[in-house]
């Protein structure tokens, strides 16, 4: 039976942004260009032909900012200054310069919703006395009970906690040692919040948008975008919100009692409670090691105070109106965890940002139902405000979706994985990743990669506890394995020590070892050993990409196909002349009659007729004969 095609408005909008292809960059990560070590802006310079041949349209940077790095840059000390780490700002501009010159576009992470605690604004509100003007740019408060006669402020202004566990307030000193104020983070101590009450905070971040517009930057990923407004009154709430989500399960897609991916893990023993539940089955823990045991989290009624304000659009209005100054469609992207759909198209209305993250798609798993509903929804909310869709499967806070894919439940969504965790079928874990891929890319709007994907790198995930320096790991005294083994180094050199991450040696010295190890495994995935090489996943992606930008799929139009059988685990649709399959489920699919496999995951391009048709856990663009 035809289905109806869902309008995909974005396809009409001609800006770059509306269907481009994007690589995140986590500078920390791609390549070394001095050999100390860690990542740099000459390092990604240095790197950026490699990425205008897998035909990326636009790279966006996590942060490079001058940071005390508690949490990897995203406590930002200065937002108008290059971490040294990283390089200067001439080395920021050389890289913008040679990234325009080769038809790349360059989005940077922006943090507003909290400072580091050495930022001088901060450092100026610890030396400010309570109700002064330094203070105000903060959530600074007195104890609940700090009433004169009743209490001395020892009770934290409400019970809210951290995003990286723990509480979310902390207790300041008076210069006398008396305990003082309290002030919000949501994230890390050293993480405070900024009063996006205060129209000084405005102005301030109004002021680092021109910054970067006036460098040169064709965008800005916003982070935290559904958390800058709280509450009024701060009220105590009971829930629990988590780093990768910003509610409880959305609608219509997750609607099992125990959620994998929103569950908040308990460490077991084996032999305590040797399990880990999992929708469809549970998991034992091999003896001696421990498991992650999923509990159910409780449902967001009533909404967070702190996340999806309403007052958020209202920041973004302001900032909508900075960007229309400058001309090239620069844009905005959310960082927005919010349910249902609907209320995430509310970040892209026609005044607001330009995009949002898909994270729906994200959560889906290796599921054909769950992943069908998600491209629905979305296709449905962004249409609804003349927006078009974005596409994610990997960041650098979650586990990489190969891995994820290769667990037993390949829809669970688990908070890193350690060595004493299960551990994914390596192999089975990028067969459907790579189809997944094709999937994401084959889908009208934008798409976002992360680094790494394309070379098909599973997690990391036999990191000692050591080397982890992700605070979500502390904070949680472990219970959350962290997000260090997303992170980890790029293998560009097979032979090379650090697999050629640092691509310079220091004068007279070996390059220092990366920050962090490396899987022995990173070898054979390595750049060297797949450019070229048919059927390996670097080249299955500049193929994908290929195909994408010659169909014009970006700006595509979407139906769903007659194949399309989500229950038994098949996923079609069209988009222009293009079937996109992707088979999830056990047995092989025939090709449909007049038609021929253009491109397949399981088996690269070449117009390929699959006489065996599109094997289990593979994908296939099919053309008319």
């Amino acid at each position: 039976m035809p289905h109806s095609p869902i309008p995909t408005p974005g396809s009409s909008i001609s800006a770059w942004w509306a269907s481009a292809v994007v690589y995140q960059i986590y500078p920390r990560s791609l390549a070394d260009g001095n050999g100390d070590g860690m990542g740099d802006l000459a390092g990604i310079t240095a790197k950026l032909p490699y990425l205008q041949s897998l035909g990326v349209d636009a790279v966006w940077l996590s942060p490079f900012y001058k940071s005390p790095q508690a949490d990897a840059g995203y406590d930002v000390a200065d937002y108008r200054a290059v971490d040294s780490r990283f390089g200067t700002l001439d080395d920021f501009d050389a890289m913008l310069e040679k990234a325009h010159n080769l038809g790349i576009k360059v989005i940077v992470d922006l943090v507003p919703n909290h400072t580091s605690d050495e930022h001088a604004w901060f450092q100026e509100a610890l030396a400010a006395a309570p109700g002064s003007p330094e203070r105000e740019r903060y959530m600074f408060r007195p104890g609940k009970d700090s009433v004169p006669g009743s209490g001395d402020g020892d009770l934290a202004p409400n019970n809210w906690k951290s995003i990286f566990g723990g509480p979310a307030w902390t207790r300041l000193k008076n210069d006398d040692g008396t305990p003082g104020e309290w002030y919000l983070h949501l994230f890390d101590t050293k993480q405070p919040d900024l009063n996006w009450e205060n129209p000084e905070v405005h102005d301030e971040m109004n002021s680092v948008l021109r910054f970067w517009l006036d460098r040169g930057v064709d965008g800005f990923r916003v982070d935290v975008a559904h958390g800058l407004v709280k509450e009024a009154g701060l009220p105590d709430w009971e829930g629990a919100a988590a780093m990768v989500e910003g509610g409880s399960a959305a609608p219509g897609i997750h609607s099992e009692d125990v959620e994998p991916h929103t569950a908040h893990p308990h460490v077991a023993t084996a032999g305590e409670a040797g399990s880990v539940a999992a929708v469809g089955g549970s998991v034992s823990a091999p003896a001696g090691s421990t498991a992650v045991e999923h509990q159910v989290k409780p449902p967001l009624d009533p909404p967070s105070p702190y996340f999806d304000q309403d007052g958020v659009h209202e920041i973004y209005r302001e900032w909508h109106k900075v960007l229309a100054e400058y001309d090239g469609d620069r844009m905005l992207v959310a960082e927005a965890w919010v349910e249902p759909a609907e209320r995430l198209a509310r970040y892209v209305r026609k005044d607001e940002m330009q995009q949002a993250f898909n994270f729906d798609f994200l959560l889906a798993g290796w599921d054909a139902e769950r992943m069908s509903e998600a491209i629905a929804l979305s296709l449905d909310a962004a249409g609804s405000v003349g927006a078009p869709s974005t596409w994610v499967l990997s960041n650098h806070d979650t586990v990489r979706h190969p891995s994820r894919f290769g667990l037993e439940n390949p829809t669970t969504f688990p908070k890193g994985i350690a060595a004493q965790d299960e551990q994914p079928d390596a192999g089975l874990g990028l067969a459907r990743a790579r189809a997944a891929s094709m999937v994401s890319f084959a889908l009208p709007g934008s798409a976002y990669l992360y680094q790494g994907e394309e070379l098909g790198l599973p997690e990391h995930t036999s990191l000692p506890d050591s080397v982890r320096q992700d605070p979500s790991f502390f904070r949680t005294g472990g219970v959350e394995r962290g997000r260090d083994g997303c992170r980890v180094p790029l293998p560009w050199s097979s032979a090379e020590p650090g697999f050629g991450f640092s691509l310079v040696a220091p004068a007279g010295a070996a390059p220092a070892d990366p920050w962090l190890p490396q899987p022995g495994g990173f070898g054979e995935l390595a750049a060297d050993r797949q450019a070229g090489v048919e059927g390996s996943t670097l080249e299955l992606y500049r193929s994908i990409l290929e195909f994408r930008r010659a169909r014009k799929l970006g700006s595509g139009t979407f139906t769903w196909a007659e194949e399309h059988d989500p229950a038994n685990g098949v996923l079609a649709f069209h988009n222009r002349d293009v079937l996109a399959v992707v088979n999830m489920g056990s047995t092989a699919l025939p090709v449909p009659d007049g038609f021929r496999v253009e491109l397949s995951s399981s088996g690269g391009g070449g117009g390929s007729n699959a006489r065996d048709g599109i094997a289990p856990n593979s994908a296939a663009y099919l053309v008319s004969l």
